[in-house]
Formats: structure tokens, sequence, C-alpha cells
């Protein structure tokens, strides 16, 4: 069976998070053991995985878009295997769904069965007949999956699956399942080999990695493991992503002020800014706790940046209720933020709650926070004009190839000209110039940043 996959292409179109990057490598990883190599192009293509996203409408509009654009390429090439996997597949009703109005689809695989895809890929090919593999987080067993990285610099590296908050705007707990931790020797092991690999940069995936070893026979904070992690030699950089505000410690901001490689970039979702809202969505903190939070990094850290996630128009949200978020934009100065229209998701508490927002309000709310925040955006990075930084260069420009690209420890996008070489080094840039999502740099001749010459990138003093 091995050897009739010698030859044969796949390609994966992701949509969503880090999370579903992160199994998109995964099931890349599975399939090229099986002999697969990866194509450039559907139509080169053998089998064809599209990885779902179930956080918004809007997501799993597109997967249904791209299944659509699809369906062509199937009629002309009847043996190509089209699957879909993911958190909508997991979602109560999907795959049900995904057959009646996509039933050219071949595999339907959940995120909790993606150990299972060389065995349903087979079963596909031997039978010709749609295979469905839904299982609950219980089932699914904790195991470590062959990786094929997209990159060669940055890696993901999961720290735990899951989640326990039921936010009752979110759908992630129902499709994702109780929170799991990693055994932190796991984590190590991966980050060590990775590091021997030549990898600068890891990030720590967890639905809320605050909350990390809670559920271990041996419990461990997360500080703990970012400590562990922070000794890791040959690794340049450490990011973490997400944390929850209500489990988020002032020890541990104390740790990554005093760790070498955890980069001083803190994304810290506020989803709102009026304690009315904050406790329907029962996110289990307060603005005020949430501004203690924010003061507290600052103070620290002062070179930090924050960033955040941000929900406008959830059910009841009154105009004083948004003005409340505007105000916490105002107070906070986030370096940036991931916006948002609230979506209904059938299955959670606030899909059932009534005064549900008018589209239109919703919209326009969105176009004011919007405006506000990239004007602090903005600022934000043209404080760093004239600076030197140190950049992690990633590689060549998406908007502009005959460039690079790279970033700032505080997660910032810089810019500018320079040899291939330097892909993948650390090097010291003078910023240039500043638009609102990028920076533009130059390298120094026979320069290397000092702690006289490395200044603060946020620059958030006097904020």
């Amino acid at each position: 069976m091995h050897e009739r996959m010698q030859g044969k292409k796949y390609l994966t179109f992701t949509y969503g998070c880090q999370m579903n990057e992160r199994d998109s490598e995964a099931m890349a990883g599975l399939l090229e053991e099986m002999g697969f190599e990866p194509a450039r192009r559907p139509e080169e293509a053998d089998l064809i995985l599209v990885n779902t996203c179930a956080v918004r409408e809007r997501a799993e509009n597109k997967v249904f878009g791209k299944l659509g654009e699809l369906r062509a390429l199937k009629s002309a090439r009847p043996e190509l295997i089209i699957g879909v996997a993911g958190c909508m597949v997991q979602r109560e009703g999907m795959a049900q769904k995904i057959r009646q109005l996509a039933p050219h689809v071949d595999l339907i695989i959940g995120t909790h069965a993606l150990h299972r895809l060389p065995e349903l890929v087979r079963e596909v090919e031997r039978t010709r007949r749609t295979r469905v593999a839904v299982i609950p987080a219980a089932a699914a067993p904790l195991t470590e999956l062959p990786v094929k990285r997209s990159d060669k610099i940055r890696a993901y590296v999961n720290v735990s699956y899951g989640c326990n908050n039921f936010c009752t705007y979110c759908i992630v707990p129902y499709v994702r399942g109780p929170e799991r931790s990693r055994q932190p020797e796991d984590i190590l092991r991966e980050v060590r080999s990775l590091a021997a690999a030549g990898y600068r940069e890891v990030t720590l995936l967890g639905q809320n990695v605050n909350s990390y070893g809670r559920d271990l026979a041996k419990p461990i904070t997360f500080g703990d493991l970012l400590k562990l992690v922070d000794r890791v030699e040959g690794l340049a950089r450490i990011r973490f992503t997400t944390s929850h505000p209500r489990d988020f410690s002032h020890e541990l901001i104390e740790i990554i002020a005093r760790s070498e490689k955890v980069c001083e970039h803190f994304h810290l979702p506020a989803q709102a800014g009026s304690d009315r809202i904050l406790a329907l969505m029962g996110r289990g903190y307060t603005r005020t706790h949430y501004l203690e939070l924010a003061r507290a990094i600052r103070t620290r850290l002062p070179e930090a940046t924050i960033t955040t996630d941000l929900i406008v128009g959830f059910p009841g949200e009154s105009e004083e209720d948004f003005a409340a978020t505007l105000d916490l934009v105002e107070q906070v100065r986030f370096d940036a933020a991931f916006t948002f229209i609230y979506s209904p998701r059938p299955g959670t508490a606030a899909a059932n709650l009534p005064d549900q927002v008018p589209a239109a309000v919703k919209r326009e709310r969105l176009a004011r926070l919007n405006q506000l925040q990239y004007r602090f955006t903005r600022e934000s990075n043209e404080r760093l004009v004239g600076r030197v930084v140190e950049v992690l260069v990633e590689g060549r420009s998406k908007t502009n190839p005959e460039r690079l690209t790279g970033r700032t420890r505080t997660n910032k996008v810089v810019v500018f000209s320079g040899p291939e070489e330097m892909i993948g080094r650390l090097v010291p840039l003078r910023i240039t110039a500043a638009q609102t999502f990028n920076l533009f740099g130059e390298t120094l001749e026979d320069e290397a940043i000092s702690e006289e010459t490395r200044a603060p990138e946020a620059g958030s003093g006097g904020r």
C-alpha cells in the first residue's frame, strides 16, 4: 500500500488560527510518510485537503466557497481525492451538511481523528467511497504525529490542546474538547530537536497557555515551562499564544522580564471594554483587572508591545457598552488589535441571547473601532523611526520579492533590502519609515546591537 503513494502529490488549504496551521503541518507529515509529495497548485494534486475553522460564520463560508471552486477540478479528474478536515468538521451535524452541499468531497476528518488520515486515504483510494471520521476529544490519543514544517526558521510547538473556558460566544471548547496539557519533557524534546535543526524561534501554542499544566499528574505552571524552554541552547526567540487575562499572573510578567529569549510581546485578548458585556461573554475578569495587567506590563517592560482581540456587536451591546471598549483602547493604546464582528455560533450560549445587534450597527462600530486602533498602531510604529532594532530575517517580502522581511522581538514586521544570506539571521536594522502595518529599515555596516544601540522597540515611554 505504501508504494502506491510514491509520486502522488498533495496540497493543503488552511483556514483559521496557528493551531490549524500546526494541524496542517501534521497532516503534511503523515502524507509524506506515505510517499506523497507537495504540489504547487491544485491542478497538480492527487489529494487536496481543506483544513477548516469554525470560530466565525465567515470562515465556514470561505470553506464552502473553496469546495465549490474544487468541484470543477473533481469533475475533470474523478480520481482526485478531496478532503475536509479541522474544527468545522467537528461541529455537530456539519459532516452531514458537507456531504449534502459538497457531495464531491471524498474524505471528512475531524480535529481529533488526524492520526487516522493515512488509513482513511487508503480506504478512499481502494473503495472510491466517502469516508467520515469524527470522534470526541476523549477518544483521541495524545500522540506525537510526524510533522512537515512549513517554515525553516520559526516553528509552532503545542503545549496543550483544547479549552476549559466556555466563553459564551466561542465554539472552540466544543470542537477542540477539554484542555489537555502535554508533558513538559515531551515539549522540551521537541524544542531541542528544532534548535538542533537550526530553528531560531518557537511559538508555544495553547488555547489558554496560562492554564498549562494544571491537569497533569505532576502540576507545572506555564511560567515554569517558559523557564525550561528559555534554557534550550541554540534557540534565539520564544513566543507564546494565546493568553487569557483571567489566568495571567504578575509572576509570569516577572519571569518574562528576566528571561533571555522570551519576546517582549503580549497578545492578551480583551474582547470588550464593558464589564456588563464581559460578564455576558463569561470572560471571568473585569475591565479594571485588564487595565491593571496592562499597566503592570508597561511598568515592568516598557519596551513591550501589547496586542489584543476585540469583538463588536455582542448581543445586547449598547452604545454605552461600545464606548467602554473604545475607552479601553484609548487607555491601553494597543500596538495592534484583531477586531471582529460578533458571529453567532450555533451551540454556544450567546447564540440564544436576546437583543442581537443589527448587522449595520455592527459594521459601523467596527469601522469606528478600527479607525481608532489604526491611529495607535501607526503611532506605535512611528516612534521607532530612527532607532535600531533586532530583526529575525524570515525571507522575501510577500509584497516585494526584491526585498527581505523580518520581525522584531515585539512582533513588528520590517521590510528592507539585503542579501539572501541574511535569511535566518538576527540582524540590527535602523528603522527609516513607518506605515500602519509595516516598518521599513536599512542594514548597518559592521554595526552590532549593544545595550547602548538597542532602543526600546515599542516606544511606550510617556504613555
